[in-house]
């Protein structure tokens, strides 16, 4: 379980056969082999960890169903390990499982150092969204500004844009996207009623 507060904006040292690499010196510091940690929104298992890098072996599923496959040497992911019951929740409940992949449709400044988020989401998945509801956008924990027929509005603060890879974000770029999960159970639960 994560909270989509990004920890580090770690960067990709390589990418092939499966297997991604990436350099980081605080989430590498105590994420032994073993662990998981959130790639862009992604829970991957650590299975290698030298010095200020980590290794993580990518399914065949986590390859077609996210953004991951997209990432080349030198790309910027954030990162985040999981939080524990001692940490605060400063984001939301995010399980590190990616729902879909979405596309920025425009990123522009909002005048004081900030900048509005366009996304478009795709239709089984913005059913679940709600204004002033959570959505992590590659593993950062986001409020929804604006909702459309088509996707969302996000207000990024500087801060945001510093200290993750939406600060680099540029129109048709692939993101991961996870709803809030409690949506998917009420969902669920209402299935059950009806029956």
């Amino acid at each position: 379980m994560f909270t989509g507060i990004v920890e580090e904006r770690g960067a990709v040292r390589s990418f092939g056969n499966g297997r991604l690499v990436v350099g980081c010196r605080v989430v590498a510091v105590d994420s032994p082999i073993g662990a998981s940690v959130a790639v862009n929104g992604v829970c991957l298992t650590v299975v290698e960890r030298t010095g200020d890098s980590l290794a993580f072996d990518l399914s065949a599923e986590t390859i077609e169903r996210t953004s991951l496959a997209r990432l080349r040497n030198g790309h910027p992911v954030n990162l985040e390990r999981p939080v524990t019951l001692a940490a605060r929740l400063g984001g939301h409940l995010v399980q590190g499982h990616a729902d879909g992949i979405g596309r920025v449709a425009a990123v522009e400044p909002d005048g004081t150092g900030g900048a509005w988020l366009r996304l478009r989401v795709p239709d089984d998945l913005l059913r679940y969204v709600v204004e002033k509801g959570s959505i992590t956008v590659d593993g950062v924990s986001l409020t929804v500004a604006e909702r459309h027929a088509d996707g969302v509005t996000i207000a990024l603060i500087p801060h945001t844009l510093a200290a993750t890879t939406l600060g680099s974000a540029g129109p048709e770029d692939p993101v991961n996207l996870e709803i809030d999960v409690i949506a998917r159970y009420v969902e669920r639960l209402m299935e059950g009623e009806s029956r």
